[in-house]
């Protein structure tokens, strides 16, 4: 999906609201800042696999979106810490309903599944 999806006013909300959690990391990065602030590489070291370059492409692309805001503290070395935007918290709040049938999905499939 397209970037461009996001902000297209002809599409129809699910889709809008997916074009910004689209990627593997999304919403990861929305879970784990759920909990408050964070340091990149706080957020690096809770998500194994997730490389510095993808880590700082995907964050701007969310605070674009006004999912996150970025502070800098003018410290030496710069201290950089990321958090949830109101708009960022609504978007979490309003996926939950979805991982709780995502997470009944999988109790349904570990039912199903032959015992070992």
């Amino acid at each position: 999906m397209t970037r461009s999806r996001a902000r297209d006013p002809n599409v129809c909300g699910v889709t809008a609201a997916i074009a910004v959690i689209d990627g593997k990391w999304k919403t990861m990065l929305l879970w784990l800042l759920e909990s408050g602030p964070h340091r990149p590489g706080e957020l690096r070291r809770r998500l194994p696999g997730l490389t510095e370059k993808v880590l700082t492409q995907t964050l701007r692309e969310m605070e674009a979106d006004g999912l996150v805001h970025r502070e800098v503290h003018d410290v030496r070395p710069l201290k950089t810490v990321y958090s949830l935007t109101p708009f960022g918290r609504e978007l979490s709040e309003a996926l939950e309903p979805l991982s709780d049938w995502g997470h009944r999905r999988l109790e349904k499939l570990a039912e199903s599944r032959p015992a070992s």
